[in-house]
């Protein structure tokens, strides 16, 4: 008996989510611990990377359904 219609939920939105909380927590935290303008810039980026990701997850997973 199977079910092929069953959408199956993979760890990757959970992932991106905890991703995009620890670089934006590096990011808005960076000047009071005294982290050095590159350092939060790569964090920023890795923010907006993680954001486009959960947007086309989202996107996707609603086109499916």
């Amino acid at each position: 008996m199977n079910n092929d219609n069953v959408s199956t939920r993979t760890s990757s939105p959970a992932l991106l989510w905890l991703v995009l909380v620890v670089s934006a927590a590096v990011n808005a935290a960076g000047p009071l611990v005294g982290l050095g303008l590159p350092v939060r810039m790569v964090a920023g980026g890795v923010a907006i990377g993680a954001i486009a990701l959960l947007i086309t997850h989202h996107v996707r997973r609603r086109r499916q359904a």
